[in-house]
């Protein structure tokens, strides 16, 4: 039937369909997550500030949620499949920062930043997200993958961030490449028995990285079997690992916020990168229990929202890249929570959306953006 033209509609009201449509259209499920997850962050870091007597970071993170907001919502805006033709030069561009960072001076002992004088870039954020969308579009299509010689070239554009990036040093960062990569693969149609080779191969080659591993990142992995409960805190990389459970304990079933302080002695609470790595850590003694129970509960609905975005996805690029932002996330959390309670070495990883940080910020809520941006267009739509 031929379209009419009305002589009384008013213009704005085919102006403001398609925004109208792309309201409709947001899962805000996802959205509540991530203001949830923002909001406890913010908790846990106010909690840091006032047990270090410095009010900084709290003020700050609030900055940095009211960018990192808008951008996840930027972020569903486009149809994801127009980063697709752009996505070996994101990759590039990110290579290219990565590299760059070296000739900064270094940072607490390493270069993973680059300074722009309002914050501090972190190159490494850009990297992995520019990784998975130019590995979704190489994997799209891709039958060779099921053959040991198709998983070459997908591990060539995975080792090279990591190469960069574990000579930061970052340890941390670079065990979340593989994990994704194995992930993405699997779901490309790579087949189990090649992906296991793969992982004994790598196995064997642990002893060279151990080789090449700094001092500080071999004492990192060594305080994780050398860690013992009770008695005196120890010196050194065991020292985080001792309080980090210490202060997670401290906060009981209900937090402090709600029974108060059980310990009177200061140095309880004592613990370096509360705002960052271990925010978790403040956020259970906040909060207790029931707080760590909930924003673990408030992760798992993220992600398996997310995987039923990735199978419900039929477009392949929109599918490999939501299992790739799915596995980066979940992965990047079971590592920051793993180390927190002894059940991973101590690295720079941060939580997604709770931990300080405006690089972190910032490209996680573009990557949960990008994850929705897949949910709202399921099929081939442009």
């Amino acid at each position: 039937m031929a379209r009419h033209y009305c002589p009384f509609r008013p213009r704005f009201l085919d102006m403001t369909m398609p925004q109208l449509d792309w309201l409709r259209r947001i899962p805000w499920t996802l959205v509540a997550c991530a203001l949830i997850l923002m909001g406890l962050g913010l908790s846990g870091i106010a909690r840091g500030d006032e047990l270090a007597h410095a009010g900084e970071f709290f003020s700050k993170q609030a900055v940095w949620i009211i960018l990192a907001v808008p951008a996840l919502l930027l972020a569903t805006l486009l149809p994801y499949r127009t980063l697709r033709h752009h996505s070996y030069a994101w990759l590039f561009a990110s290579v290219m920062l990565l590299g760059i960072v070296y000739f900064f001076p270094a940072k607490w002992g390493s270069r993973r930043w680059i300074p722009l004088g309002f914050m501090n870039f972190q190159p490494s954020e850009l990297a992995k997200l520019a990784w998975i969308l130019a590995l979704a579009r190489y994997l799209m299509y891709r039958k060779n993958c099921r053959r040991v010689t198709g998983l070459v070239v997908p591990f060539a554009l995975t080792l090279v961030p990591v190469g960069l990036i574990l000579k930061e040093p970052d340890l941390g960062t670079s065990m979340l490449f593989l994990p994704v990569l194995a992930a993405m693969l699997f779901v490309a149609g790579a087949r189990l028995k090649h992906l296991a080779l793969v992982a004994c191969l790598g196995a064997a080659v642990l002893p060279i990285f151990w080789l090449a591993m700094s001092a500080e990142q071999k004492s990192r992995i060594t305080a994780l079997f050398l860690q013992r409960d009770g008695g005196p805190a120890p010196t050194g990389d065991g020292y985080h690992l001792h309080q980090s459970k210490q202060v997670l304990a401290l906060g009981g079933a209900l937090g402090s916020r709600l029974t108060g302080t059980t310990v009177e002695d200061p140095l309880a609470y004592h613990l370096p990168a509360c705002r960052t790595d271990f925010v978790i850590c403040m956020i259970g003694e906040r909060w207790g229990l029931l707080g760590t129970m909930g924003a673990l509960a408030v992760y798992l609905f993220v992600f398996g929202r997310g995987l039923i975005v990735a199978a419900s996805t039929r477009e392949p690029f929109g599918k490999l890249l939501a299992v790739g932002i799915v596995t980066l996330l979940a992965t990047q959390t079971i590592v920051n929570i793993g180390m927190t309670v002894g059940l991973a070495p101590v690295t720079g990883v941060t939580l997604p959306f709770l931990s300080y940080g405006g690089s972190s910020l910032l490209f996680s809520s573009v990557a949960l953006g990008l994850l929705m941006n897949v949910a709202m267009r399921p099929g081939y739509e442009m």
